[in-house]
C-alpha cells in the first residue's frame, strides 16, 4: 500500500519537495495544500514586475496547478488552509477557504512549508487601505494597481532590508518621488556599514531620500486616500503608498500546542535531515531553524535557495535517502541601480556579537584588465580567522561581483582557507577579468597578514591611534593628498621614502596609507626591511572614505537628467550645458585613482585657455576628485555627470594659464622655504651655495640643496672607501676630485693653487672654510640631497657620501621647490 504525504504549503519549499518526491516515489499519494489560488511563483520577482523591468505577470508563475498535476500527479487543494495539525491522531485540519467547510485529512508523512510572514509596525493607523507588504501576487496587484494610477506621485517604504531597497528602487524607475525610512543607520544588515553605505549613496544618487535612524510613530489619514507618516524625528511626510517591509516572522501561530518544538524567535527547530521533534514530520523553508555554517549555531535566514534545497532533502528522506542539510553561509545578491552587492558567511557585527575573533582585508580592484573598454572598480572584503578559515565576504560594484562571491562562498563551503583563494586556476582573458583575478587579490593580502609580511590597521582603529607614539603617513602623491586625506597624516610619496626615512623617528610606530592598499603594502616592506615598527591601512583612503559615507540631511531629491543618475552643471544656463562641445576627449575608464587625474592634467597643460576637455571615468572616487582638482588648478568644472553603468562624465574648461600660474604660486609657494641644484663641483660655487644656505636657514627658512652630477663631489667623503663598481664607476672615481678638499675654482685655479689662495683669504678674514659651511649647514636642518640618477650614472655609491645626506630623485627636488618660494641653480 502507497503512503500518504501531506505537503502544508507551495512556492519554494513546498513544491520543490513536492517534485523531488514524485520522482523518488512513483507511487507515494502526495496532497498539496495551498491557502492561496497560486502554488509556486517567482516571489524574488515581484519588485521587478511592479517596476516594469518583467513586462508579463504570466512570467511570475513557476507552475499551475494544473500543470503539475498533470506532469506530476500530486493532488493539488488551492485556498485551502491547514489551521492545526493532530499529530497524535495523524491528522490536519483544513479549512476551504472557498466554501468555508473544514475537515480532517489523514497523513503517513507530512512536510511543513508555511513560510513567513511580514512584521506590520505596531503603531497607530497601520490599517490604512494605502498601507501595503509584499508576500504574494495578490498584494502585488493592489501595489501594482495603485502605483499605476495617476494620482500616485509618490511613496513611502519603510525597512532597508532587500525587499524595502528592491521595492524603493523599483517605485523610482517609476517615476515616483520615494523615501526610505530605516530605524537603524545603515540598510541591508549582512553588510558590514562601510559596504552598505556603497549603496546606500547609489539610491540617493538616484534620487531616494534616505531617513535614517528614523521610527515610525503613527500614520494618520488624509484625502484622497493619502496617508501621512510621522516620524520620531518629528519629520511628518505625507505620500500616496507607504510599503511596509520591516523584515518577517514565521508564520506558524496554527502549530502552536501541537508539540513542536520552536527557537527562541518563534522558528520551528528542525535536525540535519530537516525532521522535526515530532515523529513523520519534516520542516523547511523560511519558517525553520537552520544552522550557520560558519559559527555552528541555530539562525534563520528566509531566502529562496535554501528553502528550495530544504525542500529536496526534505523529500529525500521521506523517499529513504539519508540526506543532510549542513547549514547555511546566508549568501546573498541585490542589484541597486547600477550597482551589485553582493555577502556571504558573517560579517563583522555577527562575528562580533558571537566573540568570533576574526582579521579582515580590503581590496578594490577593476572588474576586468583595465586596459581592456568597459572594466570598472569593485571593492572585496574578506574575513577569515587566524589558521586562514573563510568567515565572510562581501563585494560591492558594477561588474563582476556576483562570480567573486560566488567563488569565495565556494571554497568556503568545501572548508577552504585564504592560502586557497591564491591558488584558484580562475578563467582570464582581457574582457572578464585580470590576471590576477579580484579573488587571487583578496587572497594574497591575506595571506601577507597572516605570514607577518605586513601588519594592518582598520579605519575605525584611527580614533583610538596614539599620536605621541604613531605616525600617520600618505604615501600618495601630492595631487592626491592635496584632493583629500586622513586627518593628523603628513606626506611622504612611496617613490620619495627611500631618501627620506630619516624623516621619521625610528622609535615610533608608522600608519601609512595609499588610495587602495597597494602603495601602502610597498611602504611598509620599505620601512618594515628598514627597521621600523610599520603598519598599513587595508584598503587604503578608499576603504576611509567609505566609512566616513552619512546620508545628505532633509535634502531634496536631486533633479534627474535623463538616462543619468546625478547632473552638475555649474555657471551655465541649462540650454548652453545641454550644447556643451569638447575641444578635445580624454577616455580615462578603467584607470583606478590617481590614474584619471594624471591623464586630465595632461591633457589640460596641451590645450588653450577657455578649451573644453571632455572626460569619462569609471572611478567612482572620480566624482568628487575632478571637482577638487579643478578647484585647486583654477579649472572649471562645466558639467559632471554619473550614468547609470557607472560611468562618469565630466567637461572641464581650462582657465587662464597666466592667472592660474599666479594663483598656484601664491597658495603653494611660502616665502620661508627655498631650494636650490648644486650642478657644479667648482669650490667657489660650493662655498657660495652653502653661504646662501646658511643664511637662509639661519633666518628661519626651510631649505633643501640637490646635488647633481659634478656637485656630488662636494658631499662625497676625503677618504677611500672600498664598494664595488663597475668599470666605468671605477674610472669616474680616478678622475673625479674626492670630497670637498679637493675641489679646484672655476676661475684662475693654476693648477690648484687658486684653491688654497681662496681658502687662505678666507680663513685670514675669520670666514669659515666649505667643509665648516657644510657641517654647520646640516647642523641647521638644510636638508642636503643626492641625486640618485646621477650616482647611477657616475658610479658613486652611497658610502662614499658624508653622513646627513640625503638620497633621492628629481620628483623630491620637484616637490620641495613647487613649496619654495626660491629656486636656485648654481
Amino acid at each position: 500500500m502507497s503512503k500518504k504525504v501531506i505537503i502544508v504549503g507551495g512556492v519554494a519549499g513546498g513544491a520543490s519537495a513536492a517534485a523531488r518526491l514524485r520522482r523518488l516515489d512513483e507511487k507515494a499519494h502526495i496532497v498539496m495544500f495551498e491557502r492561496n489560488q497560486y502554488i509556486s511563483f517567482a516571489n524574488c520577482g515581484l519588485p521587478y514586475y511592479i517596476g516594469g523591468s518583467i513586462k508579463e505577470r504570466s512570467k511570475l508563475l513557476v507552475q499551475t496547478p494544473e500543470a503539475m498535476y498533470k506532469r506530476f500527479n500530486i493532488d493539488i487543494r488551492t485556498q485551502s488552509e491547514v489551521v492545526a495539525i493532530n499529530p497524535a491522531a495523524n491528522t490536519v485540519t483544513v479549512r476551504n477557504l472557498a466554501s468555508g467547510e473544514q475537515y480532517e485529512e489523514s497523513y503517513d508523512q507530512m512536510i511543513l512549508s508555511p513560510g513567513a510572514k511580514p512584521i506590520r509596525p505596531n503603531v497607530p493607523g497601520v490599517d490604512h487601505t494605502s498601507i501595503v507588504s509584499l508576500r504574494n501576487l495578490a498584494d502585488t496587484d493592489r501595489i501594482k494597481e495603485k502605483v499605476t494610477q495617476s494620482d500616485t506621485k509618490s511613496a513611502v517604504v519603510i525597512g532597508g532590508g532587500f525587499i524595502g531597497i528592491e521595492m524603493a528602487e523599483n517605485l523610482k524607475e517609476l517615476g515616483l518621488e520615494v523615501a526610505l525610512v530605516q530605524s537603524g543607520d545603515q540598510i541591508l544588515s549582512p553588510f558590514d556599514g562601510e559596504m552598505s553605505g556603497m549603496m546606500a549613496k547609489e539610491l540617493e544618487d538616484n534620487g531616494v531620500k534616505l531617513l535614517f535612524k528614523q521610527q515610525v510613530l503613527s500614520f494618520s489619514p488624509l484625502e484622497h486616500n493619502r496617508v501621512e507618516v510621522r516620524l520620531s524625528s518629528g519629520m511628518v511626510v505625507q505620500t500616496e503608498l507607504v510599503i511596509s517591509a520591516i523584515g518577517v516572522t514565521p508564520d506558524t501561530a496554527f502549530l502552536q500546542g501541537s508539540g513542536l518544538t520552536f527557537g527562541s524567535r518563534g522558528h520551528i527547530v528542525v535536525n540535519d535531515q530537516m525532521e522535526t521533534n515530532l515523529p513523520n514530520i519534516y520542516a523547511v523553508g523560511d519558517a525553520v531553524e537552520v544552522t550557520d555554517f560558519v559559527s555552528g549555531r541555530q539562525t534563520a535566514i528566509p531566502l529562496a535557495g535554501l528553502a528550495n534545497k530544504q525542500g529536496r532533502i526534505a523529500a529525500d528522506n521521506v523517499a529513504g535517502l539519508k540526506t543532510t542539510f549542513k547549514g547555511s553561509q546566508g549568501t546573498s545578491i541585490i542589484k541597486v541601480f547600477g550597482i551589485t552587492g553582493a555577502a556571504t558567511g558573517n560579517n563583522e557585527k555577527t562575528l562580533r556579537e558571537q566573540g568570533i575573533a576574526y582579521r579582515v582585508t580590503y581590496v578594490h580592484p577593476n572588474s576586468h584588465a583595465g586596459y581592456y573598454p568597459g572594466a570598472v572598480p569593485m571593492s572585496l572584503k574578506l574575513l577569515f580567522n587566524d589558521e586562514g578559515r573563510i568567515l565572510g565576504a562581501q563585494a560591492v560594484g558594477r561588474d563582476g561581483v556576483d562570480k567573486r562571491i560566488d567563488t569565495i562562498a565556494t571554497v568556503m563551503r568545501l572548508k577552504g582557507t585564504v592560502v586557497d583563494l591564491t591558488e584558484l586556476e580562475l578563467a582570464y582573458a582581457p574582457p572578464f577579468s585580470s590576471a590576477k583575478d579580484p579573488v587571487n587579490m583578496a587572497g594574497y593580502t591575506a595571506e601577507n597578514i597572516l605570514s607577518g609580511v605586513t601588519e594592518v590597521f582598520v579605519t575605525e582603529q584611527l580614533t583610538s591611534r596614539d599620536e605621541q607614539n604613531a605616525i600617520l603617513v600618505d604615501v600618495r602623491s601630492k595631487m592626491e593628498h592635496d584632493n583629500g586625506h586622513i586627518p593628523g597624516s603628513i606626506l611622504i610619496p612611496v617613490d620619495e621614502l627611500r631618501g627620506r626615512l630619516d624623516e621619521l623617528d625610528r622609535s615610533k610606530e608608522i600608519w601609512v596609507y595609499c588610495q587602495v592598499g597597494l602603495r601602502g603594502y610597498t611602504a611598509s616592506r620599505i620601512l618594515q626591511q628598514n627597521g621600523y615598527k610599520v603598519r598599513n591601512l587595508t584598503g587604503g583612503y578608499k576603504t576611509y572614505l567609505l566609512t566616513q559615507y552619512t546620508p545628505k540631511k532633509n535634502e531634496q531629491p536631486p533633479v534627474q537628467a535623463e538616462a543619468a543618475v546625478e547632473t552638475v552643471t555649474a555657471g551655465l544656463k541649462e540650454t548652453a550645458a545641454a550644447a556643451l562641445q569638447a575641444d578635445a576627449t580624454l577616455d580615462a575608464c578603467g584607470l583606478c585613482c590617481p590614474g584619471p587625474l594624471i591623464q586630465v592634467k595632461q591633457q589640460i597643460d596641451g590645450l588653450k585657455a577657455d578649451d573644453v576637455l571632455k572626460v569619462t571615468a569609471t572611478d567612482p572616487g572620480f566624482y568628487e576628485d575632478i571637482q577638487a582638482w579643478a578647484g585647486m588648478t583654477h579649472n572649471r568644472v562645466e558639467k559632471l555627470t554619473k550614468h547609470q553603468d557607472g560611468t562618469i562624465e565630466a567637461f572641464v574648461r581650462k582657465g587662464d594659464s597666466e592667472i592660474a600660474s599666479e594663483a598656484n604660486q601664491a597658495v603653494v609657494q611660502g616665502p620661508d622655504n627655498s631650494t636650490m641644484i648644486v650642478f657644479s663641483g667648482d669650490l667657489d660655487k660650493a662655498i657660495a651655495s652653502f653661504i646662501i644656505a646658511n643664511g637662509a636657514a639661519s633666518s628661519g627658512k626651510k631649505v633643501t640643496m640637490f646635488f647633481t652630477f659634478w656637485g656630488l663631489n662636494v658631499i662625497r667623503r676625503p677618504e677611500k672607501i672600498t664598494v664595488s663598481k663597475s668599470l666605468i664607476g671605477r674610472m669616474f672615481g680616478m678622475m673625479m676630485p674626492r670630497g670637498s678638499r679637493k675641489l679646484s675654482l672655476s676661475k684662475m685655479n693654476m693648477m690648484g693653487m687658486g684653491a688654497k689662495m681662496i681658502r687662505g683669504v678666507m680663513s685670514s678674514n675669520n670666514v669659515s672654510s666649505l667643509e665648516e659651511l657644510i657641517e654647520t649647514a646640516i647642523s641647521q636642518g638644510v636638508e642636503v640631497v643626492a641625486c640618485q640618477m646621477s650616482m647611477d650614472l657616475m658610479g658613486i655609491q652611497k658610502e662614499e657620501l658624508i653622513d646627513g645626506v640625503k638620497i633621492a630623485g628629481v620628483g623630491y627636488y620637484l616637490g620641495k621647490a613647487d613649496q619654495s618660494g626660491i629656486n636656485l641653480f648654481i
